[in-house]
């Protein structure tokens, strides 16, 4: 998702009144999750789904961008407790937060880059212990987490830090020697942090990398290096691009198309080929019509030409974001792609945009799209979604 809402202190009872509350927090040290626990292993691939825990399965995830840079343990926990009981396999969390300036932000941040070097913040209260925390607990409830290492905007450390530094712009980051020898600093800071955790899903290259107006060419050769060294840093974990799936000109699968923004490459992403490289592990693609100018029912398209890419390939895709605002029919919008990747496809899984509940601390990190964990809507696009994509047989459907 492209845009972010600051970390803020909430009007409780607007949030009360938005939902009822969710499951609590299990109690510490419950024997099944210490049995869940021992069983935990790293996930792989297996054909186009993924092994998880031993398990060959279709799954339901959510994003928590959120989860690293709370400050309290507590919400941490609320969060994660909430959605191991949806029955949610995966969250996706930022695993990047730069500042240039660490006297100017008031956020969590892991990493200080500017002219006088680069450095990690060790501080207990807002830097890197965050999001050592957020992984423990991970492992604890049994949740994996997807752990993008950079962002494409400028929220909480995206590509500007790095060219703030380095000089050129957004598109040259791609191609500057020196910001990349940076960002591999941090690549390897990260990977070697935690790459012995259960609780990692994959390492993620970037949130939605766009290089617009380039040729899709200049992403690709940036993928396909910097994976093969994540890959060189650890080879048991997966590793994803975390794009939302532009499909460009040159894919091969594009029937009933008409060369619109989603078909034309000019963000500079080509789904297909950067699925193709090995090192790349999964496809992602993200679906915001409402955003992009396209009415919710082509989105059924969307989502089927994806999985025919994945099909053709030989690789799992993973719906990684997907959401309509407040306001709109979710049940009947979002219910319907549900449906769509359940009944018409291979989609490995989907992981809808964003999770959201009440914190303990009266933390507000939420944007228009969050689904409240306790609402009506949750129960159906969530409980219901989750158990039905455990259920559905582990086998190709189209």
């Amino acid at each position: 998702m492209y845009s972010l809402c600051k970390l803020a202190v909430s009007a409780l009872a607007v949030l009360q009144a938005a939902f009822v509350d969710c499951a609590p927090t299990p109690v510490e040290n419950a024997k099944n999750v210490e049995l869940d626990r021992r069983a935990a292993t790293i996930t792989t691939v297996d054909g186009r789904l993924f092994k998880i825990d031993g398990t060959t399965q279709y799954f339901a995830g959510t994003n928590t961008w959120w989860l690293g840079h709370l400050f309290e343990n507590r919400d941490v926990d609320t969060a994660l407790s909430q959605i191991a009981a949806t029955g949610y396999k995966v969250a996706r969390v930022w695993g990047f937060g730069t500042t240039n300036d660490p006297t100017k932000t008031t956020e969590v941040y892991y990493q200080i880059l500017n002219s006088t070097g680069q450095y990690i913040n060790y501080d207990p209260k807002n830097g890197i212990a965050r999001l050592d925390y957020a992984v423990a607990r991970a492992e604890y409830y049994g949740v994996k987490l997807i752990l993008p290492l950079l962002n494409n905007f400028d929220d909480l450390g995206g590509i500007n830090t790095y060219t703030n530094v380095f000089g050129g712009t957004h598109n040259s980051f791609f191609t500057n020697a020196a910001a990349q020898a940076a960002y591999k600093n941090y690549i390897k800071f990260i990977v070697q942090r935690y790459k012995s955790s259960t609780a990692v899903f994959s390492w993620e290259l970037c949130n939605e990398p766009r290089c617009s107006g380039c040729n899709p060419s200049i992403i690709t050769k940036w993928a396909s290096d910097t994976s093969a060294y994540i890959k060189s840093l650890d080879n048991r974990h997966m590793v994803s691009l975390g794009d939302e799936g532009w499909l460009a000109s040159t894919s091969s699968y594009l029937p009933n198309t008409d060369g619109s923004y989603a078909y034309s490459g000019y963000e500079g992403v080509d789904f297909e080929k950067n699925l193709a490289i090995p090192t790349i592990d999964y496809g992602t693609f993200h679906l915001y019509a409402d955003q992009w100018g396209y009415n919710y029912t082509w989105a059924n398209t969307w989502i089927q030409q994806h999985n025919a890419v994945g099909q053709k390939l030989g690789k799992p895709v993973l719906f990684e974001e997907y959401a309509v605002p407040d306001g709109e029919d979710r049940l009947g919008i979002e219910g319907k792609w549900q449906d769509t990747v359940i009944g018409k496809t291979s989609v490995a899984g989907d992981m809808m945009w964003q999770f959201g509940t009440k914190f303990p601390s009266g933390v507000n990190p939420y944007d228009n799209y969050a689904l409240y964990c306790g609402t009506s809507d949750y129960k159906t696009l969530a409980n219901d979604h989750a158990l039905a994509m455990t259920k559905k047989t582990p086998t190709a459907y189209v």
